[in-house]
């Protein structure tokens, strides 16, 4: 499959376990390569327009070859006008799932295909309703999972997922951090 990039080499430019099991699942030949930027963006950045940003800031952070094509990304979650990143501590993870608890929010995730001669950059946007979801859940999860490393302070596809989350309108895979549906279809067009 996507025989029109035979001449590139592919490179995921991502730390997140999650988007390299994504992409794995293309079965396309691909290299992960860590790319470590400051998530930081201008305040007037505001909903999709963060993630974008932060994906084209990775690409940018990368020394391009002649035949490579990187793909970047970055997820938030965003909830009544405000970024939920990656928490910092328990507490602040804590704060987040109670934020979550029995309300609607969007995870939307950037996303930047990049090459020498030319630049893709798209967005995901799914809303996710969670449950009601009690003190003695919330610590459990934090406790077990460690999630301290996910947009929101959670993985849809990890027990809090299971129990927390009632309905999703978009791409599940989005919630997880790579749009893999809209990713393959811009890939094809490459």
């Amino acid at each position: 499959m996507l025989k029109n990039l035979s001449d590139y080499h592919l490179i995921l430019g991502s730390q997140s376990p999650r988007r390299q099991e994504l992409i794995k699942g293309l079965d396309i030949d691909v290299e992960i390569k860590n790319i470590d930027v400051e998530e930081n963006y201008p305040e007037k950045l505001i909903g999709a327009e963060i993630p974008v940003f932060l994906a084209e800031k990775k690409a940018d952070a990368y020394q391009l070859a002649r035949d490579t094509l990187l793909i970047t990304a970055d997820t938030i979650v965003w909830m009544e006008n405000n970024v939920l990143g990656k928490p910092k501590t328990e507490d602040d993870a804590r704060e987040m799932l109670n934020m979550l608890s029995g309300k609607t929010h969007q995870v939307i995730t950037g996303v930047c295909i990049s090459s020498l001669k030319k630049r893709k950059t798209f967005h995901a946007i799914s809303n996710v309703r969670f449950s009601a979801v009690g003190e003695e859940e919330i610590d459990y999860y934090i406790k077990k999972y460690r999630p301290l490393d996910k947009a929101g302070a959670y993985g849809v596809q990890e027990w809090i997922g299971y129990i927390g989350v009632e309905y999703i309108e978009g791409s599940y895979y989005n919630i997880m951090g790579l749009p893999i549906q809209k990713l393959y279809t811009e890939l094809k067009k490459w």
